[in-house]
């Protein structure tokens, strides 16, 4: 009975062990997914063109946003998170060179994050068809 018992339990470990890596697979893909579907549209709506009404108000948050984000870079320079949001609000501010340099940085600290790299690629690719 014993034996019964054991192998029994041996099986449960098995089953749940098996469980908790779908479980994490899982959760891995929906981070990543839900981070791709947030960073490409605020990319796209960046590249849209805006009215020649924008309102000054909007632009000067966005400078505000942009020396918040570049002093947390100058304690430090790696912050992932400060590095993110620098490049998108770079990229609102129509500036693709300063928003490809983070973008690639990221990609160099971070290799296995391949949401940057899509990223990454699409703004050089449209900024080499805006060049032509």
């Amino acid at each position: 009975m014993a034996g019964a018992d054991e192998e029994y339990l041996i099986t449960r470990k098995k089953q749940i062990g098996r469980r908790q890596k779908i479980v994490t697979i899982v959760s891995l893909f929906s981070f990543f997914g839900s981070t791709v579907f947030a960073v490409i549209p605020a990319i796209q709506q960046a590249s849209q063109p805006k009215p020649a009404i924008a309102s000054s108000s909007a632009e000067s948050v966005l400078q505000q946003q942009v020396r918040g984000y570049e002093l947390v870079l100058q304690r430090e320079p790696e912050n992932q998170l400060a590095l993110e949001k620098l490049s998108l609000v770079r990229l609102k501010l129509k500036d693709a060179k300063g928003a490809i340099a983070l973008l690639e940085k990221l990609v160099k600290l971070h290799p296995d994050r391949q949401d940057y790299k899509v990223v990454l690629e699409q703004i050089k690719k449209r900024e080499g068809e805006s060049d032509q």
